[in-house]
């Protein structure tokens, strides 16, 4: 690869190098003088190329693929004007000998074009400079001008669409720069092109005036130098001088045309071919009124019948002919098209019966009302949905998968429903016109009510008429409407699931967009030590408890170092946990301080106790007397509520061994409530204990 690499660097630089000779070359012709064989190497290379050019601007599709012809008509006419300066000194100096002086290109135009007579080279020559000059040359720099005008004003205006259309999602940011880039490429081109239309004009004006002194100045050397009579000087430089003309003006014509064909193409896309052609064969009626025309003019006495009549013929033809190729192009068009039509209702009629099998991973069944209030505030709720998934991605570190939204005639009118991956996990009733005022433990407001459970977290609460709403906040409470009962119930539910949501393909997604150096980590680890699903479970295991997954590099660290020493992943999710404990105690943690309620010490001992372990040491069985479970989740909960009351969040901190048995008991009763092990609190932490269960 390396050597490719050099040997197109080495093929780059001789191209340049190349080009930079040729260029000097150019230069070198101006100045030294050059033999009459090169000479017609030079004229023929100046032919060539003007026909290159020209053809080029023939087949290229919109006029930014020629970009370089500003550049390129700049060599070119430098190319021509330092041949004509070679001739000039050619002529100048070797006149006396014959019209093959200057070379033999300039000798056979002498002789072809103006069959051997120098008035009609000056006629010719009169007639090609006029109609580049005043015709071809004069158009395209007009229309050169007034496109650069009109593409500086209109660059605003399109800049300002690529931004709305990139704003609207229609467009991604590389499209967006690829536009910008291309604009800027046109207004560059088209002003170019206004100033290299004068290079042309200015070198036909260099014609006429290298031509004269080739005239005159030819006849006084002739006359003066080398004794040849006025006559004989006249007709030998006027052909040489006549000669050189042609020779640069054709190639100027031509150039000249490639010019105009380039600017006038404008907007139009495609070959000059398909665009010509195509547009004036596009209307039928118009050939045939010019195909009677033609015939017409066959039949008027005196113009010659015969062209007339194959023009009208062949106008006829084509005019008949168009209809009926557009005709079978349509009928072929309309076939394709319902063929992708049929195509597309039998794959939809497959996906339909797939589709059908599908379960959506969480879905929201809304009854007859709650569906009609939600309807009024439809975007404002998928703006807030689309919100709360964004804030999960960034606590938990994966995204959770779409909400799928449903109305359904089998629920009651007020109820909704939660489904997870198509089962019911929560049913609650929602009053359109209500709102809910929770008030905990606390007094109730002297208004209306009738007392209710809040969804989310099952506390106390009382659902009013909106019109106490605002004697409801003059007592201090704060009443929350339908819509945001409903979001805070879902957002409870998804987070009491999050590891069911965690699919193989999203671990995998995740796990693609790690960096480089944590991907060898993972191709290390992964399936030798530990297989992917493994990795899956243990994952798992920490959303089943809340823990964010965000830091999944410091988590695959924290895998790779017990894998050697553990494979159950319950074992690994431990010491994953003790590995990532400032994040877990800095998530937990308010105002930089972890409230804990201690397990005492009789329970410590009672759970190390009922722990069975094999030879190594490992845990195997959790053998506890169902007393005692009954006795310790009795405890445990009279110690959080009274805890719950004091303080908004705190966690309950154990012995390490004991915490998956400790949180298995107090997940039943309090299934939000944190458990820690002493290992898991990090170095730094404030803590403030609050008690203990004894």
């Amino acid at each position: 690869m390396a050597a490719g690499a050099a040997l197109g660097l080495e093929k780059k630089s001789r191209r340049d190098f190349g080009f930079a000779a040729g260029i000097v070359a150019i230069l070198a012709v101006l100045f030294l003088p050059v033999p009459a064989l090169l000479i017609d190497v030079g004229l023929a290379f100046s032919i060539a190329l003007s026909v290159l050019i020209l053809m080029v601007a023939l087949w290229i599709q919109k006029p930014l693929e020629f970009s370089a012809f500003p550049t390129v008509l700049l060599i070119a006419t430098l190319l021509r004007l330092a041949l004509g300066i070679a001739t000039t000194r050619l002529i100048l100096a070797n006149g006396q000998k014959g019209v093959d002086a200057a070379g033999h290109v300039i000798q056979g135009f002498s002789q072809f074009v103006m069959s051997g007579d120098f008035v009609i080279g000056i006629v010719v020559f009169v007639i090609l400079i006029t109609v580049n000059f005043l015709v071809i040359t004069k158009g395209a720099t007009r229309i050169a001008e007034v496109g650069a005008r009109f593409t500086l004003d209109a660059i605003p205006g399109k800049q300002m669409a690529i931004d709305a259309d990139l704003n609207a999602g229609l467009i991604d940011d590389k499209e967006a720069q690829r536009r910008r880039r291309e604009l800027e490429e046109e207004s560059a081109f088209f002003g170019s092109m206004d100033g290299a239309s004068k290079f042309v004009r200015g070198e036909a004006v260099a014609s006429l005036i290298v031509i004269a002194v080739n005239v005159f100045g030819g006849i006084i050397i002739g006359t003066t130098r080398h004794g040849m009579a006025l006559g004989q000087a006249a007709d030998v430089f006027v052909k040489l001088s006549v000669g050189d003309g042609l020779v640069s003006q054709i190639p100027a014509l031509i150039v000249s045309l490639a010019a105009g064909l380039l600017v006038s193409k404008g907007g139009t896309r495609g070959a000059t071919e398909e665009a010509v052609l195509g547009q004036l064969g596009a209307y039928p009626r118009a050939l045939m009124v010019a195909s009677a025309l033609m015939f017409v003019f066959a039949l008027v006495p005196g113009l010659p019948f015969l062209p007339f009549v194959a023009l009208s013929a062949l106008m006829g033809f084509i005019a008949y002919v168009i209809p009926q190729r557009a005709a079978a192009r349509k009928a072929l068009a309309e076939a394709k098209v319902a063929e992708e039509a049929e195509a597309k209702a039998q794959a939809a009629a497959a996906e339909s019966v797939k589709e059908s099998l599908k379960t959506p991973e969480i879905e929201l069944i809304l009854g007859r009302q709650v569906a009609a209030q939600i309807q009024a505030s439809h975007a404002e709720l998928s703006h807030r949905v689309a919100k709360m998934r964004k804030k999960f991605a960034r606590q938990y570190g994966f995204v959770v998968p779409d909400i799928k939204l449903t109305d359904s005639v089998a629920l009651p009118p007020k109820s909704y429903q939660i489904l997870i991956h198509g089962t019911v996990v929560a049913t609650q009733e929602m009053r359109p016109g209500e709102m809910l005022v929770v008030v905990g433990d606390g007094p109730k407001p002297d208004v209306p009510a009738e007392e209710v459970r809040e969804p989310a977290f099952g506390m106390r609460a009382l659902w009013v008429m909106d019109s106490y709403a605002g004697e409801v906040r003059r007592t201090g409470f704060e009443p929350i409407d339908g819509a945001s009962v409903l979001l805070t119930h879902l957002s409870e539910v998804i987070r009491n699931n999050l590891p069911q949501f965690l699919s193989y393909k999203d671990m995998r997604g995740l796990l693609d967009r790690l960096e480089p150096e944590y991907k060898r980590l993972l191709d290390e680890i992964a399936p030798a030590q530990i297989s992917y699903s493994g990795l899956q479970a243990v994952l798992k295991l920490l959303l089943a408890e809340r823990v964010s997954i965000r830091n999944l590099h410091l988590i695959l660290e924290a895998v790779a170092e017990i894998t050697p020493h553990a494979r159950r992943a319950e074992q690994i999710a431990e010491h994953v946990r003790m590995r990532i404990s400032q994040q877990i105690c800095g998530d937990l943690a308010e105002n930089g301080v972890l409230n804990v309620l201690r397990l005492g010490a009789n329970w410590d001992l009672s759970f190390h106790q009922s722990l069975k372990r094999d030879a190594k040491g490992e845990v195997v069985e959790f053998d506890i007397d169902p007393r005692l479970v009954e006795q310790f989740g009795s405890e445990a909960a009279a110690a959080i509520r009274e805890r719950q009351r004091q303080v908004h969040g705190f966690a309950l901190v154990t012995a390490p061994d004991a915490r998956p048995y400790v949180r298995m008991i107090i997940e039943r009763i309090f299934p939000t409530l944190p458990v820690l092990s002493h290992l898991e609190i990090a170095r730094g932490v404030e803590i403030k204990a609050l008690g203990t269960v004894s």
